[in-house]
């Protein structure tokens, strides 16, 4: 009989492109706000460190695009140097896809799949009734996404949509994303991290709003850069491990991976 395959084989195996075996530093980073932000000689600095590094340096995106965004970004930014990450976690973690190809890859996605099956069904008539919400134009699977009004949202009725088995995140004010029940960027992302075999005292995750709250509840190391939302900020006190930065958007980032002890990595570039 042939030998089982671990999940890290089965995940390389699903891949366009070959991951960095023992990376010095796993870095997940938000998209808007955060590896976005800040200055354009930041980020120049910042993108060219992370192509440059990228056998030593394994980068996440992990964001709440979907999969047509995140292609449409890399192609926007590719003049300020910007490249495609090693995996990308989509859709406020209902996505997760090789970030070469952004194919997405069924040993992450399957479950959620399954676990949001008959869900849309459901919801799409009950969402339609409640004031203060519109459909944003995306193509996201495994999660419902819309904008808020907050001035005509009634909390009370997400909750009503909770019942049903999914959890509505309401991020920067402006945003609602309905996933299947215990889906989001935390537990999608400690799930990859298991399957690569990736000792935790190597990451470090970035954010600056509430769906990435979840990323910091983790207890990874993590770093809330200076622009976050008001909302993700009055978290911080029941966050340990995660540092708030002075520095915006990409800024923030290297400031907290110094923080972190990872200094070492770029001490010729910053």
């Amino acid at each position: 009989m042939p030998l089982e395959r671990s999940p890290r084989e089965l995940l390389q195996g699903q891949l366009a492109a070959t991951l960095p075996h023992a990376p010095d530093l796993v870095l997940v980073t938000d998209l808007d706000g955060t590896l976005l932000g800040g200055s354009d000689p930041w980020r120049r600095r910042l993108y060219g460190w992370l192509q440059a590094e990228r056998q030593r340096v394994l980068h996440v995106f992990c964001t709440g695009r979907d999969l047509a965004s995140v292609a449409r970004l890399l192609r926007e930014e590719r003049e300020l140097g910007l490249g495609s990450p090693h995996l990308v976690i989509g859709d406020v973690g209902s996505t997760v896809a090789c970030g070469h190809t952004l194919e997405p890859l069924p040993l992450a996605t399957d479950p959620i799949e399954a676990r949001w099956a008959g869900l849309p069904e459901r919801l799409l008539p009950l969402l339609a009734r409640i004031p203060g919400i519109a459909a944003q134009p995306v193509t996201a699977q495994r999660r419902l996404a819309y904008l808020i009004d907050p001035a005509e949202l009634d909390h009370d009725q997400l909750a009503e949509i909770e019942a049903h088995g999914v959890d509505c995140l309401v991020s920067d004010n402006r945003y609602l994303d309905v996933l299947p029940a215990g889906v989001n960027k935390g537990s999608t992302l400690l799930d990859l991290l298991d399957w690569l075999e990736v000792d935790h005292a190597r990451v470090v995750t970035a954010g600056d709003t509430l769906n990435d709250l979840a990323m910091f509840e983790t207890g990874l190391q993590s770093v809330m850069v200076g622009n976050a939302e008001a909302a993700l900020l009055a978290a911080l006190p029941r966050l340990p491990r995660t540092y708030r930065a002075r520095g915006h958007g990409c800024e923030g980032i290297v400031e907290g991976l110094h923080h972190f002890g990872f200094g070492h990595l770029f001490e010729a570039v910053f």
